[in-house]
């Protein structure tokens, strides 16, 4: 409870107080539920698909309506609120605060570090790296300008400019990386931080509502903290149905590309029910027999791709990429990050003001899971490592598979099937595919690519479905299988209908949505945890 100083002390309320968590069977199956939470949760998300279902040609121009209503209007929100994510979090690694450590003086992690990074990795941004890598590095070098930049090539005779292509291919990639790096790994570490905190260290239920005690005290067993949850709920599917979007349709072009089934919305759909099938294996294994094994197997893949690419592509060259990415964007994160007086509204619009609001309705999502595999870690420790090596990570990442396809286009011209997909033709989901079909063993490398993006989308829908079975739950990691088995199955359907509904605009479009709220929460969640450091002992 908070202190006449405004402290709050160590919180020992008993959270059975004002919550209705009720037991609930139907047939074989037993519901742990957080009333209202998952009705309300639950009941909405039922009725949005069956209107989607229904009223697919008006869904579709209101989703496309709504993509482009908050992406020009709310620019501005999401650039300003992630500047202030990363700048508190760095405050928080150099204060006094840094050395609390989380659970406890005499806490001791849950897991060690290859595997903690490993389901980092795989949790916050895996399938946008595998479908954003190849795509965007070429992208900002020659269409969108970030900044104003001009691109290098002649689009129509495919002549490079040599004198250009250094500049541009250093800015392509920090572009890339800006939008991978430390400002959405922010958002996430602000989520992560204030549960990790109010659980281990307050002993309150790992949910969203805890960390606002301070704010609205026992209010947040009420409506308060039941729309605080809901609201979370929402932001997490959508957020995360947007990523099973976008694995989807990649999946589907690597299947077309080397076995040649269809690249239809019908292979899309039988994609995602497929995975969601295997995502529900591992959502009832929970997170040591199954998120962590997919997690370390995921590492394994995409470590062995990532120095495939390395070796067989223009090695030196990508290790200068990887210096000329990450200077770049130190030179540039500043005026990348600055949300007012810019020349490159379609940069900042249509990329920057979306991957902010898609990182952020994220954040419920992989902020609560590395909450619950992050006790015993130093709040220093885990702010470095949370933000520093994934964004590390995405450097070299975007310089081996971006530095590679920008080498292609650069030596092959308009006869590099990267240059056709991307330059020419905006084919986003066959971009990395492509940049295979211009290196040794293509099938092996492109197969091993679904194979990846396929686990991808199994890790994340998998630990996505047990952090809203915890919201839902009230907090509680241990409710009934029955209850993971609805959410992951309710993830599915909802990326199935909103590709019916709309296909991408509306994945993103509801992202954008709910990120606009949830940006709010993020913000109080920064107060929040001030005031819970307090009372810490440092």
């Amino acid at each position: 409870m908070p202190s006449p100083d405004g402290r709050v002390n160590t919180i020992d309320t008993d959270y059975r107080v004002g919550q209705d968590n009720i037991q609930r069977s139907i047939g074989p199956l037993t519901f742990d539920i957080h009333n209202p939470v998952f009705f309300i949760s639950s009941l909405t998300i039922v009725t949005f698909v069956l209107v989607t279902l229904i009223f697919q040609d008006q869904a579709g121009a209101v989703f496309n309506w709504l993509f482009d209503f908050v992406t020009k209007t709310f620019d501005w929100l999401f650039l300003s609120a992630a500047n202030i994510f990363v700048v508190f979090c760095l405050f928080l690694v150099v204060s006094p605060w840094g050395r609390v450590k989380l659970g406890g003086t005499e806490a001791t992690p849950d897991f060690g570090y290859l595997s903690w990074f490993a389901m980092l990795f795989a949790a916050g941004m895996g399938i946008g790296l595998m479908f954003f890598g190849v795509l965007e590095p070429v992208y900002h070098m020659q269409v969108s300008g970030p900044l104003g930049l001009e691109g290098p090539i002649n689009t129509e005779t495919g002549e490079v400019d040599q004198a250009q292509l250094a500049d541009a291919r250093g800015h392509g990639l920090a572009a890339t990386i800006f939008h991978f790096g430390l400002h959405p790994w922010a958002a996430y570490t602000i989520v992560a931080l204030s549960l990790a905190l109010f659980t281990y260290n307050k002993q309150l239920p790992l949910s969203i509502r805890s960390a606002f005690f301070p704010l609205l005290g026992d209010r947040v067993w009420g409506w308060p903290g039941h729309i605080i949850d809901i609201i979370a709920v929402f932001a997490t599917l959508f957020g995360l149905t947007t990523s099973l979007g976008l694995g989807a349709q990649q999946a589907t072009s690597g299947l077309h590309y080397v076995f040649g089934l269809p690249e239809t919305l019908n292979t899309q759909i039988v994609v995602i029910i497929g995975v969601t099938a295997v995502a529900l294996i591992s959502v009832i294994r929970g997170i040591d027999g199954g998120v962590k094994v997919l997690s370390n197997a995921n590492m394994c893949f995409a470590v062995l791709l990532l120095f495939f690419v390395f070796f067989a592509g223009p090695t030196l060259q990508i290790l200068k990429d990887t210096w000329n990415g990450l200077s770049t964007y130190a030179a540039d994160i500043i005026p990348l990050s600055n949300p007012i007086g810019r020349e490159d509204d379609t940069f900042r619009e249509s990329w920057t003001s979306f991957y902010w609001a898609w990182w952020i309705s994220w954040s419920p999502f992989v902020g609560m899971f590395i909450a619950r595999v992050s006790r015993g870690r130093t709040v220093r420790e885990f702010i470095t490592c949370v933000m520093l090596v994934p964004t590390l990570v995405a450097v070299f990442w975007m310089a081996t598979f971006g530095g590679t396809a920008i080498t292609q286009v650069a030596t092959l011209g308009t006869e590099s099937g990267v240059y056709q997909n991307v330059i020419a033709e905006y084919n986003d989901s066959l971009a990395m595919f492509a940049m295979f079909g211009d290196m040794p063993l293509t099938y092996v490398t492109s197969t091993l690519g679904i194979i990846l993006v396929l686990v991808f989308f199994i890790t994340s829908s998998d630990s996505g479905s047990l952090v809203i079975d915890t919201i839902t739950a009230g907090g509680k990691t241990d409710s009934p299988r029955a209850q993971r088995v609805f959410w992951a199955t309710t993830e599915g359907i909802l990326a199935i209908v909103l590709l019916i509904g709309g296909g991408l605009t509306a994945l993103q479009a509801m992202v954008n949505a709910t990120g606009i709220i949830f940006t709010i929460v993020l913000l109080f969640l920064c107060w929040a945890i001030l005031q819970g450091l307090r009372s810490e002992p440092r």
